[in-house]
């Protein structure tokens, strides 16, 4: 049985990871222009968000993983950043959500954080 924070991590964070894979063109584009190679940042990213999900489901790699995904939230934020300085570029999403990534990016980071300092309850 695992935690609920660390169940909700895992699934996001492997879910989120595929679709790097499923919508590489989608997720190429918010990356910021100044970026180089925007395909290969993706499957970086992609690949990390995935071990990262399984990480947490593994007790003695959880806390590092934990620290792994984080520092991932932290390296993506320019992206947020740029898709809220620039809503014209992706108007099929509402200009509120591309702000409320923001501050959500917070939540999601926490909790990560309250994952990784998860124990499993003993059988």
């Amino acid at each position: 049985m695992f935690p609920v924070s660390v169940l909700i991590v895992a699934v996001f964070f492997i879910g989120a990871g595929l679709l790097h894979f499923v919508l590489l063109d989608f997720f190429s584009s918010i990356v910021p222009p100044y970026f180089n190679n925007p395909e290969a940042l993706v499957k970086i990213s992609g690949v990390f968000e995935i071990l990262g999900g399984v990480g947490v489901l593994v007790q003695r790699t959880r806390k590092w993983a934990a620290y792994g995904l984080i520092a991932l939230c932290v390296a993506v934020l320019p992206a947020n950043v740029h898709m809220a300085m620039n809503p014209d570029q992706f108007a099929d999403i509402p200009v509120v959500l591309l702000y409320l990534r923001l501050p959500l990016q917070a939540l999601v980071i926490w909790v990560i954080w309250k994952a990784g300092q998860s124990r499993n309850p003993q059988k």
